[in-house]
């Protein structure tokens, strides 16, 4: 990062309303949710979410679902839990062994290997459990689009329930049950499930129906860790039971969980998604990256705390190596970019080599799009002339798309439109690239060289306090769906900054006499640093030796200018504020040829002018761009 901004600033629309006036919320919060679409009532629900309906009247196939688990509990039958080896269906494998051993069932896991058989239920699997007298499948977090192992298990007369939240293929496989959002109502609270949400829809099914609430006294707990770390939307059920569950997660019956939070440092406090997301999911994902699934499954399910504290401590050491696996591929990685003599980046960022681990690619891939602001595949040496990759892309940009027009060139794919995976011969990479630059060129072009960033509320460094930071607590948790706002300040002064280890970036900013600690995470030093800035950030917490304080975690940074330039169709204009200091409100907006129109924001945020020429209605909305662009509003 230079003093020259990577990034394109895109300012949010001008609201010159009172936004939500019956939130009890301060107004940059109330103002942004607008800006979000969101209604007074709707709001009300983000902070206390509404009563569910009746899962059996969402998902058509739940009662088949039932029915046979219940007969296979009340027979102490055998039967097989097949997950998928990330965090979503480790913690759904968990959570099922968990409820269903209590209330009589037999359940064994079977999660493939991620090296040696990749993702999902397969056909030899379907083989080796019916050999073993399993005549019951239940999968989690896969299995819709496992076709082959569904015949085969049809064909061997086995039942298979399918809980998954990935696409549906066309025509449908055969299954006896199916558990899948897309079956729900189109305005089910249901549809943003992951697959530990399915899995938590049907233990708690069965242990109504059987009368044994207890036996699911954990899973509330794994589904909080899954839904997380899978960044399932957080709405509708999902933010039900995570609020719930949130609130007693710290003191978890499930002894694994608590070993998991001792080795993260996490104390006897409440929880919050973040804890999830960058303390005990990663820890959780090492396993199925670098190791066996089943790691995590033994953790999860075991109750003795001396042999739940040995297998977390096995979790947290590949997650160390996971993290030094990392940090060495995308040293590789950018040196690869960086080696072009003409530093040239394709439209679409392809990368191979044959000893890159397939296990943690995917996070390399990811680090890179945000460095790179374009769409990024790693490959990997797969044996037999093939390569495996992990792809990821910006927003806008739909990776799975992408993969089904270069189907042909392709030996299998899938994913959504922010990530996907495929395989490909090695004979075949160099067409595959060239053809998703051809595909990626034109959405590269729209899109500018700057990373946009979108800030939705513009703060003074003053209205930062712990009134906005309770406030900001009630609209929590944020995640996908509800990301957690990110804010701007403008004109804030550089008082001191540092290089910190790892490559981070720590600066002190003031503003009209108030100052505030700000880190930029995995951001290079600023060459040279400008006196004066412009910040994107989020508001965190931060907590060092028992002192609490808030700091900004910024986000994007550029130099600061008085002068604003705008644009009304082909003429250009100028506004600055008037005078040129942020205890202001006036502004003047300037012309071409000289002409000037001088306006402010009253109290009430609402825009003031006296000159006949803002009549114009396309006058009126300039004025209020420039002064949402000044600072001048929230």
């Amino acid at each position: 990062m230079s003093a020259t901004s990577p990034h394109t600033w895109v300012l949010p629309a001008v609201v010159d309303v009172c936004p939500l006036p019956q939130l009890p919320l301060p107004l940059p919060l109330r103002t942004l949710l607008l800006r979000r679409g969101l209604s007074e009532a709707q709001v009300a629900d983000l902070l206390s979410p509404p009563e569910l309906p009746d899962a059996c009247s969402h998902f058509p196939d739940l009662q088949i679902a039932v029915d046979r688990i219940c007969q296979a509990c009340e027979n102490g039958e055998a039967l097989a839990v097949c997950g998928d080896y990330d965090a979503d269906g480790m913690t759904s494998t968990a959570l099922l062994l968990r409820a269903l051993e209590p209330l009589g069932a037999k359940a064994e896991p079977a999660i493939p290997s991620r090296m040696d058989e990749g993702y999902g239920l397969n056909p030899a699997m379907v083989d080796r459990l019916h050999a073993q007298g399993i005549r019951l499948l239940v999968t989690v977090d896969n299995g819709v689009a496992a076709e082959e192992a569904l015949s085969r298990a049809r064909a061997l007369s086995m039942d298979v329930i399918v809980t998954d939240h990935h696409t549906i293929p066309e025509p449908r496989p055969w299954m006896t049950a199916l558990l899948h959002p897309a079956t729900t109502p189109e305005d089910s609270p249901y549809r943003g499930l992951a697959g530990v949400g399915l899995a938590y829809v049907l233990t708690s099914s069965v242990a109504e129906r059987l009368g044994r609430m207890e036996a699911i006294q954990v899973a509330r707990d794994l589904f909080c860790i899954g839904t997380v770390a899978d960044m399932a939307p957080l709405t509708g059920a999902n933010r039900r039971w995570l609020l719930e569950g949130l609130a007693t997660l710290h003191r978890s019956r499930c002894e694994g969980l608590m070993a998991l939070q001792r080795l993260a440092g996490l104390g006897d406090t409440p929880l919050n998604a973040e804890d999830i997301g960058f303390q005990l999911a990663p820890r959780i994902n090492a396993v199925g990256r670098l190791g066996d699934p089943v790691l995590v499954v033994d953790l999860l399910t075991e109750t003795d705390p001396g042999k739940t504290m040995a297998l977390a401590r096995r979790c947290d050491d590949l997650n160390r190596q996971r993290r030094d696996l990392c940090d060495a591929i995308e040293a590789e990685a950018t040196a690869l970019v960086d080696s072009d003599a003409e530093g040239r980046i394709p439209p679409f960022l392809l990368l191979a080599q044959s000893h890159w681990h397939h296990g943690v690619i995917g996070i390399v891939a990811a680090r890179l799009m945000e460095r790179y602001h374009r769409p990024v595949a790693l490959l990997a040496g797969d044996g037999e002339g093939k390569l495996r990759a992990s792809a990821r892309a910006p927003l806008g940009f739909a990776v799975d798309q992408a993969l089904t027009s270069c189907a042909d060139l392709l030996e299998r794919f899938g994913g959504h439109p922010a990530a996907g995976g495929f395989t490909v011969k090695a004979s075949q990479v160099h067409a595959l690239h060239e053809r998703l630059n051809q595909l990626t060129e034109p959405w590269l072009k729209q899109q500018g060289t700057g990373r946009p960033v979108r800030p939705e509320a513009c703060l003074k460094l003053q209205e930062i306090n712990w009134d906005l930071w309770d406030a900001l607590e009630t609209l929590t948790p944020h995640g996908v769906g509800h990301p957690a706002p990110l804010f701007w300040s403008r004109g804030c002064a550089v008082v001191d900054w540092r290089a910190l280890n790892g490559g981070h970036l720590a600066v002190t900013l003031e503003q009209g006499g108030h100052q505030r600690r700000a880190v930029a995470w995995r951001c290079p030093a600023l060459n040279p640093m400008p006196p004066l800035v412009d910040v994107a950030y989020e508001l965190k917490r931060n907590v060092w030796r028992g002192e609490r304080r808030l700091q900004l975690e910024l986000k994007a940074l550029r130099e600061h200018t008085d002068n604003v330039r705008l644009s009304l169709g082909s003429l250009s204009y100028l506004a600055c504020r008037k005078p040129a200091d942020n205890s202001s409100t006036g502004f003047c907006v300037t012309n071409a040829g000289g002409e000037t129109l001088v306006a402010e924001i009253d109290h009430n945020q609402k825009l003031v002018c006296q000159d006949q020429r803002a009549s114009d209605s396309r006058i009126q909305s300039l004025l209020q761009e420039a002064s949402l662009a000044l600072g001048l509003r929230a």
